[in-house]
């Protein structure tokens, strides 16, 4: 027995397409915050002053050691002669000359990485590199940090929450559109019964439909999307560095696996109710 063709397929892709490209969009707006939190939180440097009577050799050591550590982004030298260039620079005279000797102290810039930056981790790391006998003093704005840090988990809270939410709107919705669109079949399903199909003969053609209609709900979604990003990276340059080869491969893949598990599923559960009832309640 052959089973018609879902005459409300059209709508389904539709429906699954749309939702996909917002739930796309909403996954490429949340990896863009991580890249730009951890961005953020890479750019707060630490200030370490060493010792004026400090070994040449002893500071390279360090400074090696301070590059090959786990926690470090990125680490800056910046030798008293260094100092002194950029501070003429800045005052427009040269200091060195009037005071008759260079008063500046040799000092290192690191920023950590972003893993490392939380305030308890970050505080033992910088005990920990304070108790060299090379350092005079570090100085970093731990207010600042602090700051970030909080603000940064409220928007994570903010933007997770809402994910959430539009993620039960979107079960929901292509729920809806399946279940009317199965409601269209019921007469076929009753009919099916009535000569004594199998239950799962019947759901067989609906579920492999399903499958189809997923597959081609996120093909389409992937599509848009992709096209749209072409077009805004065209206009805002800066969005190629957020939004990588990598990132895309893996929305493609998570829309493309979204799409057939949820038109799947809502076909199982609304295929099970309908062969639930009783033939002349169909």
């Amino acid at each position: 027995m052959k089973v018609l063709k879902n005459p409300s397929g059209v709508s389904n892709i539709v429906s699954i397409t749309l939702v996909l490209i917002v739930l796309g969009t909403l996954g490429l707006i949340l990896s863009s915050a991580q890249k730009i939190s951890n961005h953020l939180k890479e750019n707060v440097e630490v200030a370490i002053t060493l010792k004026s009577d400090s070994d040449s050799v002893a500071i390279q050591q360090f400074v090696q050691q301070l590059k090959s550590a786990d926690y470090a982004k990125n680490v800056q030298y910046i030798s008293k002669e260094q100092a002194a260039v950029t501070l003429q620079k800045d005052l427009g005279e040269n200091f060195v000359d009037f005071l008759g000797y260079n008063p500046l102290k040799p000092s290192i810039i690191i920023s950590f990485k972003s893993k490392f930056t939380e305030k308890v981790l970050l505080k033992s790391t910088i005990n920990r590199i304070s108790a060299n006998p090379l350092i005079e003093d570090v100085q970093y704005q731990e207010s600042l940090i602090s700051e970030l840090n909080e603000n940064l988990k409220t928007i994570a809270i903010i933007l997770l929450s809402f994910t959430s939410l539009l993620i039960i709107v979107a079960i929901g919705l292509i729920n809806n559109t399946i279940r009317i669109a199965l409601y269209s079949q019921r007469q076929l399903i009753r009919s099916m019964l009535l000569v004594g199909a199998k239950k799962n003969f019947i759901r067989k053609p609906f579920l492999v439909d399903s499958v189809r209609n997923g597959i081609l709900g996120g093909a389409f979604s992937i599509i848009i999307l992709m096209t749209c990003i072409y077009f805004a990276e065209q206009k805002i340059a800066d969005l190629k560095n957020l939004i990588d080869t990598n990132t895309l491969l893996q929305v493609g893949g998570l829309l493309l696996s979204c799409g057939v598990v949820l038109s799947f599923t809502c076909t199982l559960i609304a295929l099970n109710r309908h062969l639930k009832y009783r033939t002349n309640l169909l």
